[in-house]
């Protein structure tokens, strides 16, 4: 009998091909704008972007950003997409939407052969969630309810945040620097991101 229950057991269980196939499509790679592309991103990864003003930081977030809004595949055409959301901080108050939308609008044209889709558009502008604070307590305030949101949101669109953009770190710390960071569901942890931000802090001010 004893046996039998562990053949059951085994026969259940997926094989390496199975297994390598659903860790693929439950953790997909993101594959960044050159020359990041080199180095795909999975779930618990995080990147620091630094560089002088007007060095692409925010463009580099902004592609990465339009790559995880985007569907995979939309009414037969391949749009190469994960479908997630992505929570934006704007420190600096700074943000152009306006980038954001016509870089969308060029990805989406460029795709389906120049073919204004709307209904797609907006769709993925929903997916980009983006949250301006003015200064350090509104940003601490923030993240100490972060959690709420993004269940309040992933029940809303029936799948999680994947991506956690911080844009002008240097707003309220020092030097300048851009972070994101993948964001598993429902497994985002406060202390961790504070930690992060400490270490970078540090880091900053031993350099300068």
């Amino acid at each position: 009998m004893h046996e039998e229950a562990v053949g059951n057991w085994i026969k259940g269980d997926e094989n390496g091909a199975e297994m390598l196939e659903r860790v693929l499509r439950e953790r997909p790679f993101l594959i960044l704008p050159p020359p990041l592309h080199r180095f795909p991103l999975r779930l618990g990864n995080i990147i620091e972007i630094v560089g002088p003003s007007s060095s692409a930081k925010t463009q580099i977030l902004i592609q990465a950003a339009i790559t995880c809004i985007l569907p995979k595949e939309w009414k037969g055409v391949h749009y190469g997409g994960l479908e997630r959301l992505v929570l934006y901080f704007d420190l600096d108050c700074r943000f152009d939407i306006q980038r954001l939308s016509e870089s969308l609008n060029h990805h989406i044209l460029q795709a389906n052969g120049s073919v204004y889709d709307e209904e797609l558009f907006l769709a993925c502008m929903r997916r980009f969630l983006y949250v301006r604070c003015y200064n350090s307590i509104e940003f601490l305030a923030t993240l100490k309810t972060l959690r709420y949101q993004l269940q309040k949101e992933s029940n809303a669109h029936g799948f999680g945040a994947h991506f956690l953009m911080i844009d002008r770190c240097s707003s309220f710390l020092v030097g300048f620097i851009v972070i994101f960071s993948v964001l598993e569901k429902f497994d985002f942890d406060l202390s961790y991101i504070l930690t992060v931000l400490m270490r970078i802090q540090l880091s900053l001010s031993m350099a300068c």
